[in-house]
């Protein structure tokens, strides 16, 4: 199984086009130890010729421009691009889907409550039916589905249940209230090799379900988004804290950080890096703390097999 991080960033990227933190500042500058990263995104192929993407982010264009492998061809207007698996509803995971409608034919994976929102109060569904041929298909908590004829299996876990804050009162949000949840993440698995990974960006907690999915992962990557729980507060651009927004901090004594540096796994990254995130420079001690407990900084362009 070959992974590719397409993007790393949360949502807004990093340099975030309105902000001025001094994260934000060291990355316009240039300054190399602050790299620019475009929002959270992966593609994954188990034998590099057919890949699906894990989310779609309003980068996508860009991201599948810049490796060769994700290249439209042999015909006219093929792409070995074939699925997408979204792990939520988030504009920064759904919206590139509207960039991906010229005509294309795709598989599209979602939890019920995520198809529901983009049925009703983001419809990309109904805007893209025009031009494009998507085929969406219901996920179910822990039911794992074959990808590329069965080279990879895929089982979606349960991360959470904060819907996106644009999400309104609906029949159907009220319908399946309880039943699936708003976020999940998936646990990957090439039949081949039986190589594993995980791609979990938004956490709410350190559960016993997530916890379970990570067992035997050979790769994992996981929620970055916060350092700290009241990371915007401080700055004073926000009230709300990383809880409220559906993810688990980095740091702390409930943070995911001393969690993910006990797991076996050979490879624990994060992404969906949020641009006021300390870890994202270089030379920080944020960062060389995670180094320290084995952990890596995902970035754009990253690679691996497994």
């Amino acid at each position: 199984m070959i992974i590719k991080v397409l993007g790393s960033a949360a949502g807004g990227g990093y340099p975030q086009w309105n902000c001025a933190c001094r994260n934000c500042r060291r990355a316009r500058s240039g300054d190399p130890s602050a790299r620019a990263r475009r929002n959270d995104s992966l593609a994954v192929s188990p034998d590099g010729n057919h890949w699906v993407l894990l989310n779609a982010s309003p980068d996508v264009c860009v991201q599948t421009e810049a490796h060769a492998c994700l290249h439209p061809g042999p015909s006219l207007r093929g792409s070995p691009i074939q699925a997408v698996l979204l792990t939520d509803a988030e504009l920064d995971h759904t919206t590139g889907l509207l960039q991906l409608r010229q005509g294309s034919s795709l598989d599209v994976y979602a939890t019920p409550p995520v198809l529901g929102a983009l049925a009703y109060d983001f419809p990309v569904r109904r805007i893209v039916e025009p031009f494009a041929s998507f085929r969406w298909h219901e996920t179910r908590l822990e039911e794992s589905f074959p990808l590329f004829g069965g080279k990879l299996s895929v089982c979606p876990f349960d991360l959470g249940d904060k819907p996106p804050r644009y999400v309104s009162t609906n029949p159907l949000r009220e319908a399946i209230r309880g039943q699936e949840p708003w976020s999940v993440g998936y646990r990957l698995t090439d039949r081949r090799t039986g190589g594993v990974a995980v791609y979990a960006p938004g956490i709410e907690a350190w559960s016993r379900t997530l916890e379970r999915q990570l067992e035997g992962a050979d790769c994992v990557f996981l929620d970055g988004t916060f350092w700290q729980d009241d990371e915007l507060r401080r700055l004073g651009v926000s009230e709300l804290n990383a809880s409220d927004m559906g993810h688990l901090p980095v740091a702390g004594a409930d943070g995911s950080a001393e969690r993910l540096a006990r797991l076996p796994a050979r490879r624990k990254v994060y992404v969906h890096i949020n641009n006021t995130n300390p870890m994202l420079v270089e030379d920080s001690p944020e960062r060389r703390k995670l180094t320290d407990l084995g952990i890596e900084i995902g970035f754009d362009g990253m690679e691996m097999e497994v």
